[in-house]
């Protein structure tokens, strides 16, 4: 009988340069394997066309995942004119066709029409549920699907090089659930063309960006390195990493073990905070728990181990 790995007492990020080719389901799951993680996930999907930064939260820290959902995101790629496909990007098949190809100063200037807030469509080939069902699902059944626009941020945009006359190399900053294929597709509309992603890459998510990634091949390399586990555990970010903004109380240890039971604690006034909501309670610098505060007593919502 094969006898099974242990899981480790691990938690922290680790901040994945994405290959190309591979979903970011898969490569949670090689990070998970390497750490012997007991959890895992990921914050902020990318399609698997997509490279670049995808940050992959192991033990406690999938408990604060959607902090990281919270985060604008920088992205470079790549737009071919002339042509739109039914998945908006070059994984799809060609649905429309034009001999239209914008100039750079058309693009700017379509780029910088974007009010901050947009009401985007997203792809037919998209997470986003219809009917209790994934997008994506309902189109490779060839069903037909009329997705509702959602509003979505735009922080700004330009033109980095035109590679050629039929493709273009951007940059965009954008919001929580944008999607740069459906800006291509937008942008190609707008120029009256058509256009579709032909390489796609995140560059930077929040606080994390390329200088704080390991490709997947070199984190997969030190994992099977002499030195496996101090090479690996110099890879993980604390889970406070992502709490970035969120206001913190240091609390005593008797407060800290309530606390982790569970248990609501009732500040002293000169303890407490200035303002009712969410904040992170913290001892010795660690994260406890995720509390809510409101007329002196924290609340914990989530509750942290080893988080240290």
């Amino acid at each position: 009988m094969r006898r099974q790995n242990k899981c480790e007492p691990i938690t922290g990020w680790v901040v994945v340069d994405k290959p190309g080719g591979s979903t970011s389901t898969a490569v949670v799951g090689k990070v998970r394997c390497l750490f012997k993680a007991a959890k895992a996930g990921h914050g902020g999907t990318l399609d698997p066309l997509a490279t670049g930064i995808l940050p992959v939260a192991l033990g406690e820290a999938t408990k604060v995942m959607r902090f990281v959902t919270r985060f604008d995101k920088t992205y470079q790629f790549t737009v071919r004119w002339g042509q739109e496909t039914d998945t908006d990007d070059v994984m799809g098949k060609i649905i429309s066709e034009s001999n239209k190809r914008p100039h750079r100063e058309e693009i700017v200037a379509a780029l910088g029409s974007f009010d901050e807030v947009l009401a985007q469509i997203p792809p037919r080939y998209s997470a986003v549920w219809v009917q209790g069902r994934r997008a994506y699902d309902l189109a490779r059944q060839g069903i037909d699907t009329e997705l509702a626009p959602r509003s979505v941020q735009f922080m700004g945009g330009k033109v980095l090089s035109m590679v050629s006359a039929d493709e273009t190399e951007m940059e965009v900053t954008c919001g929580t659930g944008f999607y740069i294929r459906a800006l291509a597709r937008d942008l190609g509309r707008m120029l009256g063309t058509y256009g579709h992603v032909t390489a796609l890459r995140r560059t930077r998510l929040g606080i994390f960006d390329e200088s704080h990634s390991i490709p997947l091949d070199k984190l997969v390399a030190l994992g099977h390195s002499e030195t496996k586990t101090l090479d690996l555990v110099a890879c993980l970010k604390p889970l406070s990493a992502v709490l970035v903004g969120v206001p913190t109380l240091t609390v005593s240890d008797g407060d800290a073990a309530r606390l982790r039971q569970g248990q609501a604690v009732v500040l002293r006034s000169c303890d407490a905070p200035a303002q009712s909501g969410e904040v992170v309670a913290v001892v010795a610098g660690n994260p406890v728990a995720l509390v809510d505060y409101e007329c002196g007593e924290m609340k914990p919502s989530r509750v942290f181990n080893n988080a240290g």
